[in-house]
């Protein structure tokens, strides 16, 4: 007869257990939508009870915050490193549009649109939605201005230009998450040629030197 054979719980420390429930509500944030993160919905994902959730979150508005948060930061990491590879800013501009700009962002760009509506409601959400708005704008502007230091852009406000071209982004995610078909060409690519006109770039300059 096979035997069974206890399974050993091994004992989290509070920091890799909290760490381990906002990894969980963001995976469900970007899923499902901020809405559908409950203690209840949570403790289910990590097979764990509610209480143990609230322990760590009493308010479940917290843990939404936290949870976008959490994915915006790690969004923000990966499209624009706080410490960039190899290339120049044109290249790390073009990666950005590239990844940005595609399907692959979708999942953020619908996060984002969540966020935006639901802070109406959360005070603690409306206060990390602007914290994550001024990283953006900051880790972007410092890309911008780094490209005129070394002379490839062009523009006497890196931090201005900066939110137009987030502010082109975020219309066009939220024009196509509105299952809108056969969306044209030269509306996709509205927050890359915002940017080339703002930055002095040739027109197809950022799309030529976007890597694979």
């Amino acid at each position: 007869m096979p035997s069974s054979v206890q399974r050993k719980r091994i004992r989290k420390s509070p920091a890799d257990r909290r760490a381990e429930i906002v990894e969980a509500a963001a995976s469900v944030a970007l899923t499902e939508g901020l809405e559908c993160i409950t203690l209840r919905r949570i403790g289910e994902q990590l097979g764990v009870r509610p209480g143990l959730i609230s322990h760590y979150f009493p308010a479940v508005e917290d843990l939404v915050a936290e949870a976008f948060g959490s994915a915006a930061s790690a969004e923000l990491d990966r499209l624009i490193p706080a410490e960039r590879p190899d290339g120049t800013p044109t290249e790390h501009l073009a990666r950005f549009f590239a990844q940005a700009t595609g399907e692959a962002y979708d999942d953020m760009s619908r996060l984002w649109i969540n966020a935006r509506h639901l802070r109406r409601y959360w005070p603690v959400l409306r206060d990390r939605v602007g914290v994550q708005e001024d990283a953006w704008v900051g880790r972007l502007s410092g890309l911008l201005r780094a490209g005129v230091e070394r002379g490839e852009f062009r523009t006497a406000d890196p931090e201005v230009v900066a939110m137009q071209i987030l502010v082109a982004i975020d219309g066009l995610g939220a024009y196509t998450n509105a299952v809108i078909d056969n969306c044209p060409p030269a509306v996709k690519l509205m927050p890359l040629t915002t940017a080339e006109r703002e930055l002095g770039l040739p027109s197809g300059a950022l799309i030529r030197t976007t890597p694979n």
